[in-house]
């Protein structure tokens, strides 16, 4: 019982974050009070001036005391108008009271005062009491409406569960709390086998039934913690974890997640088996922000998979590599004070297969030569406050390389560079920019600067500012991981931007049923209603680039065109499309001339 309330006060949590996507909310208690006491204090007052003889004097002008009946008369309809607005169902009810109880009171001054100049007030009663009756039933079925598309807005429609935008919600607010909680990632291992065999209608009711053994857990409180479970898309899920004592707490509560499959799924006479990989990271300790912490547990999901034991449950940097934390920060340290940071460059072409440009990868090395991970260095970087630091050398390094490239070849290729959240932030990052276009000689028409759609939702204002700034220079911008995240719109036609970056989640799943297929043409096709150019990411099978090709994307990255390469080899590929450019220019003079 009192786990259940713990959950309920708990919950209250996410109930207030999503409050934030209606229009209106309530007004408090006081406001009403206050709007109440004003009414009362009017209506007083007009009955105080309507009566009276007095004149009043303004400059040489006598104003007779009882015209300002009418000006009090306006402010206290106004109060009741208010009321309707702001204090939701108590205030109309008050307010139809109120008014209603008024009208005999000014007949009875009327018939038996011969107070006839009070008779105009019956009609403005009337009329403000129906105005009211409008204003608060348009008002309910507005209201309706909203709680209708906020459910839209945060239900998974197959399951019935939170969706990943829901989870969203609670993972920054959570944050912006500075609460402790710790993220899990969960995939349905070898899932593809059942809609492969079974079909995806089977499929759907095998992760119906998955879902509905989650939320009794995380609903009635089972696993003695505070749990809020969500399915993100496909076979995966994400479930946040609050109310713990210690790492031990977190492992048991998962486990009775893991548990849950254990016994078999019966559907249309069929029984299912299924297993899940469970990774998980920790706020604050294994990650400061949304988009780190979302990584690092996957990326403990991922390496879980790859290892193959019949343990399904890991832990970011605690288990996922031999190096601790304090290895890991003294290594990203090291590199950045010996200057081992550099860059690969993976190449993006358009759907003919002519380049694009490159994408400029940071590498590092440690003390031995051997490399590490972006996985692994990034969020310590970001750990460490170096990530602008980081950045800007591999910036600086690959534009110097970049620069050269075009004095010595005339190419006309892109460069993308990614901005971190933090970096772009910078008071300094746009002077930062600036002198890396004079210092590296790039055109700035040849830069391109990719930012994820969270720097869109977290720092609206001042990240419209520095973009319109780069867009005035001449540079071009790029949303990164487009789709993972969830910003309207609004945000994406407020912005300046000139190409969209498909995530390569959805290019991994789009050939797996016609809805993710046609997810991706959805993105393809409201980018170029906004005039913008798309980017797919992860590109990685004929049968991918065949979809893509056949549903309109501007431009191909993976590595089924071509891996990250280093500055010599990405030289070559330049060198080679030029040439076949000229063969091409020969070729059609040669024609001509025939």
């Amino acid at each position: 019982m009192l786990m259940d309330k713990n959950v309920r006060k708990e919950n209250r949590i996410l109930e207030k974050t999503l409050d934030s996507l209606e229009v209106r909310r309530q007004a408090p208690l006081y406001v009403f009070i206050l709007l109440l006491i004003l009414y009362v204090v009017t209506s007083l007052t007009i009955s105080m001036v309507a009566g009276s003889d007095k004149v009043m004097i303004l400059g040489s002008v006598h104003i007779p005391l009882y015209t300002l009946a009418g000006v009090f008369s306006a402010l206290s309809n106004l109060c009741i108008i208010f009321m309707v607005i702001f204090c939701g169902k108590t205030g109309f009810v008050a307010s139809v009271i109120v008014m209603t109880l008024q009208i005999p009171m000014i007949m009875v001054g009327i018939f038996v005062r011969g107070n006839y100049t009070s008779l105009p007030g019956v009609f403005v009663d009337i009329l403000t009491i129906i105005a009211v009756v409008v204003i608060f039933y348009n008002k309910r079925k507005l209201e309706k409406y909203q709680l209708r598309l906020r459910e839209q807005a945060t239900t998974d429609t197959l399951t019935g569960l939170p969706n990943g935008f829901a989870g969203t919600e609670l993972f920054d607010e959570l944050i912006r709390h500075n609460k402790p909680f710790a993220a899990v990632h969960i995939d349905v291992n070898d899932f593809k086998s059942i809609n492969d065999t079974m079909g995806f209608s089977i499929g759907n009711k095998v992760l119906i039934a998955i879902a509905s053994r989650f939320k009794e857990i995380a609903d009635k409180g089972l696993s003695g913690t505070v749990d809020f479970i969500s399915r993100i898309n496909g076979d995966e899920f994400s479930l946040i974890i609050r109310g713990y004592r210690s790492d031990e707490d977190i492992v048991n509560t998962i486990k009775q997640y893991e548990a849950a499959l254990t016994e078999n799924i019966k559907i249309d006479g069929y029984d299912f088996f299924v297993n899940a990989s469970f990774g998980y990271a920790v706020f604050p300790d294994d990650a400061a922000d949304r988009d780190t912490l979302i990584s690092c547990s996957v990326a403990a999901m991922k390496e879980i998979k790859r290892l193959g034991s019949s343990k399904h449950i890991l832990r970011f940097f605690s288990e996922l590599k031999a190096e601790d934390h304090l290895v890991m920060d003294n290594k990203v340290r090291e590199a950045v004070e010996k200057d081992s940071v550099f860059f690969n460059l993976q190449p993006q072409y358009d759907i003919s297969h002519r380049l694009r440009g490159f994408e400029v990868l940071a590498r590092m090395k440690d003390s031995d030569g051997t490399a590490v991970s972006p996985v692994e260095f990034i969020p310590a970087a970001e750990r460490l406050g170096l990530i602008d630091v980081l950045d800007l050398e591999v910036y600086k390094k690959a534009a110097a390389f970049f620069g050269d490239l075009i004095k010595r070849t005339g190419t006309e290729a892109m460069l993308s560079i990614n901005v971190s959240v933090k970096h772009m932030m910078k008071s300094d990052f746009l002077d930062e920019i600036i002198k890396l276009l004079e210092n590296s000689g790039i055109p700035a028409w040849q830069l391109e600067i990719e930012i994820t759609e969270s720097i869109l939702i977290e720092s609206a204002e001042k990240a419209s500012g520095i973009l319109n700034k780069l867009k005035d220079m001449g540079i071009k911008i790029a949303i990164d991981d487009f789709g993972t995240g969830y910003s309207s719109l609004s945000y994406l036609n407020s912005f300046p931007s000139d190409t969209l970056k498909i995530d390569k989640s959805f290019i991994d799943k789009m050939n797996s049923g016609v809805s993710s297929q046609k997810y991706v043409e959805a993105i393809i096709s409201l980018a170029h209603v906004m005039d913008l150019k798309t980017v797919a990411e992860g590109v990685e099978t004929a049968d991918q680039l065949e979809t893509l090709r056949g549903i309109g994307c501007d431009y191909i990255q993976g590595f089924i065109w071509g891996h990250p390469l280093p500055g010599e080899e990405a030289e070559q590929l330049v060198a080679a499309g030029m040439m076949v450019t000229v063969g091409d220019m020969n070729r059609s003079s040669a024609k001509g001339k025939v």
